[in-house]
């Protein structure tokens, strides 16, 4: 009987554009204070693409930084799987530009659109693909907004929140008793209207009108998404250490979708999560959509000192709507961080912090 192959995360990389927002200017546009942006959001600053970068220039550098900490060529990756909401055309996919980008010519490229829960659910691809490979194999998964693309600055609703950043993980088999398990995966499409971008599709497709009433800006019903977060974050995790017959104290870290630093710990508290372990990085970088897991999970790696056997458990929420989780016992991958807010946004490697501090 043939051993059922486990796959986890063997590197991460991820980049932020060099562009920043800090939020005495992201409030001059929208009408409000610096004080009004920290109290309810807790977001600090956020990153901004220039006007010649695209989603996949970004997830292109995400994609190379994951794949020199993995220790693998990129000629070895055979699956590319992007998620993004804010693709550089309709068509082709955004991971067909990655692939050019990075040259992983052997890699077969496609994207997954789930919004902010687009990088597990590619995830989810990666594994199936990867555990179903006659052959040893590797994938890499990125996650990648450019948002700001398709902000109204005026509009205090999103452009507080959204920004852009690109995050890539690198799976592929690991050693028995470690990587990703019990994924669930779920949506619920009567809730479509509540994150979306209207304009520019083949439902409403661009047009003069389009333009002038702004339907190819993101537009939100940030109450009822605020409510969605709140039902459906603590479902996740209490139904996920249900499952699996855990605690939260057997957790070493908890790994969410970035929304709003300050909903995120509200909620945290409430779940008994002590703060060391709940990996919070939207102060630092805003809501990177399908980037924003990955880049928290990269944040685990390179600065919470994750050590082999640590269980991780990895929960997504988004448009659709949609939400997700899965457990992942980690398994010492490397990650290349770059420096928040850095002038430069050029990758650099941060060193593991030596103690755990994860009690």
């Amino acid at each position: 009987m043939t051993a059922v192959r486990r796959i986890g995360v063997l590197g991460l990389g991820t980049h932020l554009p060099a562009g920043v927002r800090d939020n005495e200017e992201v409030a001059r546009d929208a009408g409000v204070t610096a004080q009004w942006i920290g109290e309810r959001t807790g977001v600090l600053t956020r990153h901004v693409a220039g006007p010649d970068e695209a989603a996949s220039d970004l997830a292109a550098h995400a994609v190379r930084s994951a794949v020199e900490a993995a220790g693998i060529g990129i000629a070895d990756v055979g699956l590319l799987v992007c998620a993004t909401s804010t693709p550089d055309e309709l068509g082709p996919s955004t991971a067909c530009r990655v692939q050019a980008l990075v040259g992983a010519h052997r890699a077969v490229a496609l994207d997954v659109g789930a919004a902010c829960s687009g990088w597990l659910f590619a995830a989810k691809v990666a594994y199936d693909w990867l555990r179903g490979s006659e052959r040893d194999g590797y994938a890499v998964v990125v996650g990648v907004e450019a948002y700001s693309k398709f902000l109204d600055p005026t509009d205090r609703g999103t452009s507080v929140l959204f920004a852009d950043g690109a995050a890539a993980t690198v799976l592929g088999p690991v050693a028995e008793g470690h990587g990703f398990a019990d994924f669930r995966l779920g949506s619920d499409g009567t809730q479509a209207g509540l994150v979306l971008i209207p304009g520019g599709g083949s439902r409403l497709p661009a047009a003069p009108a389009t333009l002038a009433a702004g339907s190819h800006r993101i537009h939100m019903d940030g109450r009822s998404v605020s409510r969605f977060i709140v039902d459906v974050l603590p479902r996740l995790i209490t139904e996920a250490l249900d499952r699996a017959g855990l605690g939260v104290a057997d957790i070493a870290c908890f790994v969410c979708h970035q929304p709003n630093p300050v909903l995120l710990r509200r909620l945290g508290g409430e779940l008994g999560i002590p703060a060391q372990r709940l990996v919070v990085v939207g102060d630092e970088v805003g809501n990177i959509g399908a980037a924003s897991a990955a880049y928290a999970l990269a944040a685990a790696a390179a600065r919470h000192g994750l050590r082999p056997g640590d269980r991780v458990l990895l929960t997504v929420f988004g448009a659709g709507m949609t939400w997700g989780s899965a457990l992942l016992t980690w398994s010492g991958a490397d990650a290349l961080m770059p420096v928040p807010a850095a002038a430069s946004g050029r990758s650099v490697p941060r060193p593991r912090t030596p103690e755990r501090n994860l009690s």
